[in-house]
């Protein structure tokens, strides 16, 4: 009878002031707190991850990259100099007088004087818009044909593969310089347009070989299925879900490249065979002055330093972006 009576009043004590709290049974009620908690930091947060990517995480790598950063400042400084040669120099290169013909450093002339007379700061300055014109003319044409030519290749396959492969194993065959040399010594003037089309003619094969590969990888993946099924049509496959995936790898290429091809361009001029005068470029600077090695040092001393800084300049920041968008090398 005692124990009846308990449970029965217990009963009735449950009834009148209801359940247990949850708070009372061992710490429910903190641990749903708790669990409140982080699940408002992970909705904080959310945004953050969310908005995290590849080019995004590169930023931050490459903000922190000393040599990119060093690189990005040489870059744009010669950028400046090409585009606006007069915020560096209101001389006029072509304002020359036999007189001072092969004079050296001072302070009326920083970097002297050439041959004929011409203040040779000024043409080192004016020299950078035609050599840094002629990589990017190049890189343009090389990147246009390079990923026309793999994306065709890596998406059809087959015999168009094979087609388009040899072709470009046959112009892999001919070295840049060599195959630039030959062509420039057919063609009737040798501009900027004629220099630049030798060297694309001869230079796009490396960015056809990522760009085929990049697409060989990514064109039977689920996305790229999808979008087939759903009927769209071949040139929005390629556009929209498979050349996005071949961007960095190009991009690091192409930054790479610009700068073997202005070294390509003022090697070409050197030998005779590119630029001709009137142009001013470094190529032909350091043609005139080959023979003044000795009496005048400067003439080919500043010519060849701008030259090498501007290619070390795309090398470091080729270099760095490579660095950045590999996540194994990081």
């Amino acid at each position: 009878m005692t124990d009846k009576s308990s449970d029965a009043a217990r009963r009735a004590g449950e009834l009148d002031h209801g359940p247990e709290p949850i708070g009372s049974r061992s710490g429910t009620v903190q641990r749903t707190d708790e669990w409140a908690d982080t699940t408002f930091e992970a909705k904080a947060a959310g945004p953050e991850i969310g908005e995290a990517s590849l080019w995004s995480d590169a930023w931050k790598s490459l903000r922190r990259n000393p040599f990119f950063i060093v690189g990005a400042v040489l870059l744009t400084v010669f950028l400046v100099m090409a585009l606006f040669p007069q915020l560096f120099t209101n001389a006029d290169p072509r304002d020359c007088d036999l007189s001072r013909s092969a004079q050296g450093p001072s302070a009326a002339a920083w970097f002297g004087f050439d041959v004929q007379g011409c203040d040779y700061y000024a043409n080192v300055v004016y020299g950078a818009r035609i050599s840094v014109a002629i990589g990017f003319l190049a890189m343009l044409g090389t990147l246009v044909i390079g990923v026309v030519v793999g994306a065709l290749a890596g998406y059809y396959g087959g015999w168009i593969d094979g087609l388009l492969a040899r072709i470009t194993d046959i112009f892999y065959g001919l070295p840049l310089i060599l195959g630039a040399f030959i062509l420039l010594a057919v063609l009737p003037d040798r501009g900027i347009k004629e220099v630049a089309l030798a060297l694309v003619v001869f230079g796009w094969m490396t960015a056809m070989r990522l760009v085929r590969s990049t697409v060989v990888s990514v064109k039977e993946a689920d996305y790229v299925q999808a979008a087939r099924a759903l009927g769209a049509s071949t040139p929005r496959i390629l556009l929209r879900h498979i050349l996005p995936n071949a961007i960095a790898p190009v991009l690091v290429y192409s930054t790479i490249f610009i700068g073997t091809l202005i070294a390509a361009e003022a090697t070409l001029t050197f030998l005779g065979i590119g630029l001709q005068l009137p142009e001013i470029s470094w190529g032909l600077q350091i043609n005139s002055a080959q023979n003044r090695l000795r009496d005048a040092a400067h003439l080919i001393f500043f010519p060849s330093a701008f030259l090498s800084l501007t290619v070390l300049s795309f090398i470091l920041i080729g270099d760095a972006l490579r660095d950045a968008l590999d996540p194994k090398l990081r």
